[in-house]
Protein backbone atom coordinates (compact mmCIF):
# COMPACT_ATOMS: atom_id res chain seq x y z
CA UNK A 1 0.00 0.00 0.00
CA UNK A 2 1.02 3.37 -0.05
CA UNK A 3 1.63 4.83 3.11
CA UNK A 4 2.85 8.03 5.17
CA UNK A 5 3.84 8.56 8.98
CA UNK A 6 4.21 11.76 10.18
CA UNK A 7 6.08 11.93 13.96
CA UNK A 8 9.20 9.95 13.95
CA UNK A 9 9.74 10.25 17.78
CA UNK A 10 10.98 7.13 20.07
CA UNK A 11 7.86 5.29 18.60
CA UNK A 12 7.20 6.38 15.11
CA UNK A 13 10.35 5.93 14.13
CA UNK A 14 10.54 2.14 14.65
CA UNK A 15 6.83 2.19 13.76
CA UNK A 16 7.67 3.52 10.37
CA UNK A 17 10.12 1.37 10.09
CA UNK A 18 7.85 -1.86 10.26
CA UNK A 19 6.04 -0.53 7.61
CA UNK A 20 8.63 -0.04 5.01
CA UNK A 21 10.06 -3.45 6.48
CA UNK A 22 6.85 -4.75 5.19
CA UNK A 23 6.69 -4.21 2.13
CA UNK A 24 4.66 -1.16 1.95
CA UNK A 25 5.69 2.30 0.12
CA UNK A 26 6.19 4.41 2.33
CA UNK A 27 6.49 8.47 2.73
CA UNK A 28 7.65 10.32 6.54
CA UNK A 29 7.51 13.71 7.52
CA UNK A 30 8.83 15.13 10.76
CA UNK A 31 9.36 18.69 11.98
CA UNK A 32 12.46 17.64 12.70
CA UNK A 33 13.93 17.18 9.19
CA UNK A 34 16.71 15.64 9.85
CA UNK A 35 14.90 12.74 11.30
CA UNK A 36 13.17 12.23 8.74
CA UNK A 37 16.20 12.31 6.61
CA UNK A 38 17.82 9.65 8.82
CA UNK A 39 14.60 6.88 8.68
CA UNK A 40 15.02 7.15 5.28
CA UNK A 41 18.06 6.24 5.00
CA UNK A 42 17.86 3.64 7.50
CA UNK A 43 14.71 1.96 5.84
CA UNK A 44 13.55 2.28 2.19
CA UNK A 45 11.02 5.23 2.05
CA UNK A 46 10.74 8.59 1.33
CA UNK A 47 11.80 11.58 3.48
CA UNK A 48 9.04 14.77 2.77
CA UNK A 49 9.42 18.63 3.21
CA UNK A 50 5.75 18.43 4.65
CA UNK A 51 3.22 16.28 5.72
CA UNK A 52 0.63 17.36 2.64
CA UNK A 53 3.53 15.61 0.45
CA UNK A 54 3.95 13.12 2.64
CA UNK A 55 0.22 12.26 2.73
CA UNK A 56 -0.53 12.68 -1.28
CA UNK A 57 -2.16 10.18 -2.52
CA UNK A 58 -1.66 7.78 0.48
CA UNK A 59 -4.21 5.36 1.25
CA UNK A 60 -3.26 5.49 5.09
CA UNK A 61 -1.90 8.52 6.72
CA UNK A 62 -0.33 7.28 10.37
CA UNK A 63 0.34 10.13 12.86
CA UNK A 64 2.27 9.69 16.30
CA UNK A 65 2.66 13.57 17.05
CA UNK A 66 2.45 14.96 20.44
CA UNK A 67 -0.65 16.68 21.67
CA UNK A 68 -3.99 17.50 20.38
CA UNK A 69 -2.95 20.70 18.66
CA UNK A 70 -0.24 18.76 16.62
CA UNK A 71 -3.34 16.89 15.42
CA UNK A 72 -5.34 19.19 14.49
CA UNK A 73 -2.46 20.84 12.36
CA UNK A 74 -1.19 17.76 10.67
CA UNK A 75 -4.40 16.74 9.87
CA UNK A 76 -5.55 20.16 8.45
CA UNK A 77 -2.21 20.16 5.85
CA UNK A 78 -2.23 16.54 4.74
CA UNK A 79 -6.29 15.40 4.71
CA UNK A 80 -6.71 17.30 1.42
CA UNK A 81 -3.68 15.16 -0.31
CA UNK A 82 -4.89 12.07 0.86
CA UNK A 83 -6.32 9.32 -1.27
CA UNK A 84 -9.94 9.34 -1.86
CA UNK A 85 -11.21 6.99 0.70
CA UNK A 86 -8.47 7.42 2.22
CA UNK A 87 -7.61 7.12 6.23
CA UNK A 88 -5.88 8.98 8.55
CA UNK A 89 -4.89 6.61 11.76
CA UNK A 90 -3.54 8.63 14.78
CA UNK A 91 -1.38 7.11 17.30
CA UNK A 92 -1.08 10.26 19.46
CA UNK A 93 -2.54 9.96 22.57
CA UNK A 94 -4.66 12.71 23.05
CA UNK A 95 -7.98 13.57 24.39
CA UNK A 96 -10.74 11.81 23.38
CA UNK A 97 -12.73 15.07 22.28
CA UNK A 98 -10.49 15.53 20.26
CA UNK A 99 -10.64 11.95 18.23
CA UNK A 100 -14.27 13.02 17.65
CA UNK A 101 -13.34 16.24 16.32
CA UNK A 102 -11.22 14.86 14.01
CA UNK A 103 -13.61 11.58 13.03
CA UNK A 104 -16.14 14.13 11.71
CA UNK A 105 -13.91 16.30 10.23
CA UNK A 106 -12.55 13.31 7.95
CA UNK A 107 -15.96 11.80 7.29
CA UNK A 108 -17.28 15.43 5.79
CA UNK A 109 -14.27 15.27 3.56
CA UNK A 110 -14.98 11.78 2.66
CA UNK A 111 -12.15 9.91 4.13
CA UNK A 112 -12.26 8.20 7.59
CA UNK A 113 -10.29 8.27 11.08
CA UNK A 114 -9.58 5.86 13.52
CA UNK A 115 -7.74 6.68 17.03
CA UNK A 116 -5.36 4.27 17.91
CA UNK A 117 -3.38 5.21 20.88
CA UNK A 118 -0.56 2.65 21.43
CA UNK A 119 1.17 0.63 24.73
CA UNK A 120 4.01 -1.17 24.94
CA UNK A 121 6.86 1.85 25.26
CA UNK A 122 9.90 2.16 23.04
CA UNK A 123 10.54 -1.03 23.47
CA UNK A 124 7.36 -2.55 22.09
CA UNK A 125 7.47 0.18 18.88
CA UNK A 126 11.01 -1.14 18.16
CA UNK A 127 9.72 -5.15 18.53
CA UNK A 128 6.68 -4.62 16.29
CA UNK A 129 4.55 -5.92 19.80
CA UNK A 130 2.49 -2.95 20.53
CA UNK A 131 -0.95 -3.46 22.03
CA UNK A 132 -2.94 -0.43 20.05
CA UNK A 133 -6.71 0.36 21.47
CA UNK A 134 -8.81 2.13 18.31
CA UNK A 135 -12.19 3.97 18.41
CA UNK A 136 -13.89 4.85 14.94
CA UNK A 137 -15.91 2.87 12.14
CA UNK A 138 -15.81 -0.64 12.01
CA UNK A 139 -15.47 -0.64 8.14
CA UNK A 140 -12.53 1.41 8.31
CA UNK A 141 -10.95 -0.24 11.00
CA UNK A 142 -10.80 -3.42 9.37
CA UNK A 143 -9.05 -1.83 6.47
CA UNK A 144 -6.64 -0.60 8.80
CA UNK A 145 -5.93 -3.46 11.02
CA UNK A 146 -3.94 -5.85 8.92
CA UNK A 147 -0.98 -2.42 8.46
CA UNK A 148 -1.44 -1.86 11.92
CA UNK A 149 -0.37 -5.68 13.09
CA UNK A 150 3.16 -4.78 11.49
CA UNK A 151 4.17 -3.57 14.33
CA UNK A 152 1.39 -4.81 16.89
CA UNK A 153 0.62 -8.14 18.87
CA UNK A 154 -2.76 -6.85 19.85
CA UNK A 155 -5.32 -4.58 18.37
CA UNK A 156 -8.83 -4.45 19.46
CA UNK A 157 -11.68 -1.99 18.07
CA UNK A 158 -12.81 -0.65 21.46
CA UNK A 159 -15.99 1.16 20.01
CA UNK A 160 -17.27 4.58 18.04
CA UNK A 161 -14.76 7.47 17.41
CA UNK A 162 -12.99 8.82 21.12
CA UNK A 163 -13.27 4.84 22.48
CA UNK A 164 -9.57 4.05 21.59
CA UNK A 165 -8.32 7.40 23.64
CA UNK A 166 -10.65 6.41 26.69
CA UNK A 167 -9.25 3.13 26.66
CA UNK A 168 -5.68 4.62 26.85
CA UNK A 169 -6.78 6.12 29.57
CA UNK A 170 -7.57 3.31 31.42
CA UNK A 171 -4.13 2.20 30.72
CA UNK A 172 -2.70 4.78 32.32
CA UNK A 173 -5.01 5.02 35.58
CA UNK A 174 -4.26 1.93 36.14
CA UNK A 175 -0.03 2.11 35.37
CA UNK A 176 -0.07 5.16 37.55
CA UNK A 177 -1.38 3.37 41.31
CA UNK A 178 0.59 0.17 39.95
CA UNK A 179 4.49 2.10 39.55
CA UNK A 180 3.33 4.10 42.75
CA UNK A 181 2.68 0.44 44.64
CA UNK A 182 5.99 -0.58 43.07
CA UNK A 183 7.92 2.10 44.63
CA UNK A 184 6.40 2.31 47.69
CA UNK A 185 7.15 -1.47 47.98
CA UNK A 186 11.36 -1.35 46.69
CA UNK A 187 11.39 1.87 49.50
CA UNK A 188 10.06 0.00 52.55
CA UNK A 189 12.21 -3.04 51.15
CA UNK A 190 15.90 -0.62 51.70
CA UNK A 191 14.20 0.57 54.96
CA UNK A 192 13.65 -2.79 56.31
CA UNK A 193 16.75 -3.81 55.61
CA UNK A 194 16.02 -6.52 52.52
CA UNK A 195 17.66 -7.02 49.70
CA UNK A 196 15.92 -5.69 46.65
CA UNK A 197 17.10 -8.47 44.59
CA UNK A 198 15.50 -10.96 46.97
CA UNK A 199 12.52 -9.58 47.45
CA UNK A 200 11.41 -9.41 44.21
CA UNK A 201 12.61 -13.38 43.31
CA UNK A 202 10.17 -14.34 46.29
CA UNK A 203 7.16 -11.89 45.45
CA UNK A 204 7.18 -11.97 41.56
CA UNK A 205 5.59 -15.25 41.09
CA UNK A 206 2.57 -14.53 43.53
CA UNK A 207 0.12 -12.48 43.23
CA UNK A 208 2.66 -9.11 43.67
CA UNK A 209 3.68 -9.88 39.79
CA UNK A 210 3.13 -7.48 37.17
CA UNK A 211 4.81 -6.48 33.94
CA UNK A 212 6.32 -3.17 35.55
CA UNK A 213 7.32 -5.31 38.97
CA UNK A 214 9.04 -7.43 35.90
CA UNK A 215 11.02 -4.75 33.57
CA UNK A 216 11.05 -2.11 36.44
CA UNK A 217 11.75 -3.38 39.58
CA UNK A 218 15.54 -4.13 38.99
CA UNK A 219 16.33 -1.10 37.19
CA UNK A 220 14.59 1.02 39.82
CA UNK A 221 16.54 -0.77 42.49
CA UNK A 222 20.00 0.36 40.63
CA UNK A 223 18.73 3.65 39.99
CA UNK A 224 18.39 3.79 36.54
CA UNK A 225 15.66 6.03 34.75
CA UNK A 226 17.36 6.92 31.40
CA UNK A 227 14.75 4.86 28.95
CA UNK A 228 11.20 4.02 28.84
CA UNK A 229 7.79 6.62 29.23
CA UNK A 230 9.13 10.20 30.53
CA UNK A 231 7.30 11.67 33.40
CA UNK A 232 6.60 14.68 31.20
CA UNK A 233 4.41 12.11 28.87
CA UNK A 234 2.80 10.75 32.01
CA UNK A 235 2.04 14.06 32.96
CA UNK A 236 0.23 14.96 29.79
CA UNK A 237 -1.53 11.61 29.85
CA UNK A 238 -2.84 12.13 33.37
CA UNK A 239 -3.55 15.38 32.45
CA UNK A 240 -6.22 14.23 29.80
CA UNK A 241 -7.11 11.74 32.03
CA UNK A 242 -8.26 14.12 34.79
CA UNK A 243 -10.18 16.22 32.16
CA UNK A 244 -12.28 13.78 30.96
CA UNK A 245 -12.95 12.41 34.60
CA UNK A 246 -14.30 15.76 35.20
CA UNK A 247 -16.32 15.76 32.57
CA UNK A 248 -17.91 11.91 33.73
CA UNK A 249 -17.67 12.23 37.32
CA UNK A 250 -15.42 9.41 37.70
CA UNK A 251 -13.53 10.02 41.39
CA UNK A 252 -9.85 9.11 40.60
CA UNK A 253 -8.23 9.93 44.55
CA UNK A 254 -4.95 7.56 43.24
CA UNK A 255 -4.51 8.76 40.21
CA UNK A 256 -4.79 13.13 40.88
CA UNK A 257 -2.42 11.51 44.04
CA UNK A 258 0.33 10.12 42.01
CA UNK A 259 -0.32 12.85 38.88
CA UNK A 260 0.98 15.18 42.01
CA UNK A 261 4.02 13.25 42.69
CA UNK A 262 5.14 13.14 38.96
CA UNK A 263 4.45 17.15 39.60
CA UNK A 264 7.44 16.90 42.26
CA UNK A 265 9.70 14.83 39.66
CA UNK A 266 9.65 17.26 37.55
CA UNK A 267 10.67 19.77 40.08
CA UNK A 268 13.34 17.78 41.18
CA UNK A 269 14.39 17.90 37.60
CA UNK A 270 12.90 14.59 36.43
CA UNK A 271 10.93 15.39 33.41
CA UNK A 272 12.87 13.49 31.21
CA UNK A 273 12.92 10.03 33.71
CA UNK A 274 11.26 7.03 32.94
CA UNK A 275 7.58 6.82 35.02
CA UNK A 276 9.39 3.97 37.31
CA UNK A 277 11.35 7.33 39.26
CA UNK A 278 8.86 7.96 41.19
CA UNK A 279 10.99 5.82 44.10
CA UNK A 280 13.60 8.79 43.85
CA UNK A 281 11.03 10.97 45.41
CA UNK A 282 10.29 8.60 48.28
CA UNK A 283 14.12 8.44 48.35
CA UNK A 284 15.20 12.27 47.64
CA UNK A 285 17.67 11.01 45.77
CA UNK A 286 17.56 14.60 42.94
CA UNK A 287 20.44 14.80 40.36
Amino acid sequence: MKLAFAGLGVMGFPMAGHLAAAGHEVSVFNRSPEKACRWAATHKGRACESARMAAQDAEILFLCVGNDDDVRAVAAEALPALAVDGLIVDHTTTSARLAREMAALCAAEGRAFIDAPVSGGQAGAEAGQLTVMCGGDKDAFERARPVIDHFAKAVRLMGPPGAGQLTKMVNQICIAGLVQGLSEGLHFARRAGLDPAEVYEAISKGAAQSWQMDNRWKTMAEDRFDFGFAVDWMRKDLGLVLDEAAANGARLDVTRLVDGFYAELQAMGGGRWDTSSLVKRLEGRAE
